[in-house]
């Protein structure tokens, strides 16, 4: 038994813990935001400004600092003690403060330049609102990055649940002010919100990560560094090879502007519900994989690359079945978290098509998600630069295919599209033993693809037997979602675990269970 892929899926269940709740408050923001506003120009406007302000988390958060930071603190740590590691930390912080600083002014007078390349398509009237609220959220970047740091010492000190809630207080204090607020500023609202949340999200992990020893002050960087040299070094590369990676969303917003009104809403919709999944399985297991797979290397290439393996094939487990009921119940699932008040069934059949195809590149997402992790921690920022841009490429060259043929579905299928290929491209990259059999063993895909088929057949008979109850109850609804998902994945977890899928050794010794 894998004592290193046990111990990653300890880690990485502390991390679907806590990514749970706050994936669920994520939707029950959402359902409240569609409650509100609907599918309108209103929303788009501040979809499109929240977008900018978002790219900082996604950069910052779950990318360029946490990839250049978290393998040079975990190796000081393990190296050279706790006060090298404390050091570290307060000079990243300094340097962090001042280029977040610089990025928040820049981007405050950039507002109007920045909207018109995000949202050719908009008129006066949602350029200018786009623009205001660009401005007042772009400030979220400094808070939001020092929470990023933060997280980064957490994960290193295997601290995996703290970080994983923070965003669910986050959360927590968006539905509270929008809910007071709403009537009295209207979209605005959405804006102080975000704004609010971030503050949260950064107070809750500065103070976790002081009680840990770890108290985040900016101190002086010195020269003679060479961990924050290295770190600082890495950094540019794999920021500037994750602001590629983040063009795609951009892609599809600016792309989406010149469909019909509501386009952006109906993506942004799809897109939510698909971070439940997403940030449950793929984020979670990449976050705690980082520190791991960065001291695996000091154990040797063996090591690191077995880990990788572990890793995709543990995502994969997870991810295949429910990329399989979210393309089956797409329909129902939307219906049932936001058909309400505002959203009307335009906005219903939209969203469920974007969602369906979003579902499908679910599976490409996890393994390049993982795969750049583990580019990152290997030290090749150029080999990950060339995945993300070859992804953005790929993700243009399918928009502008699909969009006339499918039109918003066609944008969320050219982005699965490009995530699929990325994956594949990313592995190839990745240096080491490459073959499909070492990957996936046959003990691995033959006891997947049997509980996947046995999975398939079981909801598509139960869909077909028994119909969803469109004008219903919310409970008639919810318990009409909740049995065949449940069955479903019963089904796949009893024909993986008796055809003796190794996961399951390792989620049994997780909890401490002899298999």
């Amino acid at each position: 038994m894998s004592s290193s892929g046990s111990r990653m899926v300890r880690h990485s269940l502390r991390m679907m813990a806590g990514t749970f709740l706050s994936r669920i408050l994520g939707l029950a923001r959402e359902v409240l935001t569609a409650a509100l506003f609907g599918a309108t120009r209103q929303l788009d406007a501040f979809l499109v400004a929240y977008t900018l302000a978002n790219l900082s988390r996604r950069l910052l958060a779950e990318g360029a600092l946490s990839a250049a930071f978290v393998p040079e603190f975990s190796r000081s740590l393990e190296k050279d003690g706790p006060e090298a590691a404390r050091s570290l930390a307060r000079q990243t912080l300094a340097v962090l403060l001042a280029a977040t600083g610089v990025v928040t002014v820049a981007g405050i007078l950039a507002a109007p330049l920045l909207v018109r390349i995000m949202a050719p398509g908009f008129d006066l009237e949602g350029a200018s609102t786009a623009v205001y609220l660009t401005r007042l959220m772009f400030p979220f970047l400094v808070f939001i990055s020092i929470a990023a740091l933060a997280m980064g010492v957490l994960n290193s000190l295997d601290c995996f649940f703290v970080p994983a809630i923070a965003p669910a207080l986050s959360n927590v204090v968006f539905i509270a002010f929008l809910a007071i607020v709403t009537l009295r500023w209207g979209v605005r609202g959405l804006a102080y919100a975000v704004l609010l949340g971030g503050i949260s999200q950064m107070v809750l992990q500065w103070l976790w990560s002081a009680k840990k020893g770890f108290a985040l002050l900016p101190a002086m960087p010195r020269r003679d560094n060479e961990a924050l040299a290295r770190a600082m070094k890495l950094f540019l590369p794999y920021a500037a090879g994750l602001s590629l990676n983040q063009l795609i969303p951009l892609i599809s917003r600016m792309l989406g502007s010149f469909l019909q009104e509501g386009a952006i809403s109906v993506l942004n919709y799809a897109d939510r519900v698909l971070q439940l999944p997403l940030g449950l399985f793929v984020i979670a297991i990449s976050q705690a994989i980082l520190p791991q797979l960065s001291r695996q290397i000091l154990a040797g290439e063996e090591d690191f690359f077995k880990g990788v393996r572990e890793a995709l094939r543990f995502g994969l487990f997870m991810v295949l079945p429910v990329a399989l009921g979210m393309a089956l119940f797409s329909g129902e699932i939307v219906h049932l978290l936001f058909f309400r008040g505002a959203f009307g069934e335009w906005a219903w059949r939209g969203t469920a098509g974007a969602l369906a195809m979003y579902s499908f590149g679910l599976p490409g997402m996890a393994c390049s998600t993982i795969l750049l992790r583990a580019l990152y921690a290997r030290g090749l920022p150029r080999e990950a630069m060339a995945v993300t841009a070859f992804s953005v490429v790929a993700n243009v060259v399918f928009s502008l295919l699909l969009i006339k043929p499918l039109q918003i579905n066609g944008l969320a299928l050219a982005s699965s599209l490009a995530f699929s290929g990325t994956a594949v491209l990313a592995w190839r990259l990745l240096p080491g033993e490459r073959g499909a059999e070492k990957l996936f063993p046959r003990s691995w895909s033959l006891p997947v693809a049997a509980g996947l088929s046995l999975m398939g057949a079981v909801l598509v008979s139960l869909k077909m037997l028994f119909s969803y109850p469109l004008y219903g109850s919310i409970l008639a609804k919810g318990s009409w979602m909740l049995l065949p998902l449940l069955l479903g994945a019963g089904v796949y977890a009893v024909v993986t675990w008796k055809a003796g899928s190794p996961e399951w050794a390792w989620i049994s010794e997780a909890f401490g269970v002899r298999p």
